[in-house]
């Protein structure tokens, strides 16, 4: 029962570090595409 939890903890935690890594390089990305475009002008 206890492990059970655990295991579904750590996958919820991992899924969570996970999503966050993604926006984070994806909201990076779109900073420089902006960047980039601002020094263009």
């Amino acid at each position: 029962e206890r492990k059970g939890s655990w295991a579904a903890l750590k996958a919820f935690s991992l899924g969570k570090s996970l999503s966050t890594g993604i926006s984070k390089s994806f909201f990076v990305r779109q900073t420089n595409k902006i960047k980039k475009e601002v020094i263009k002008q």
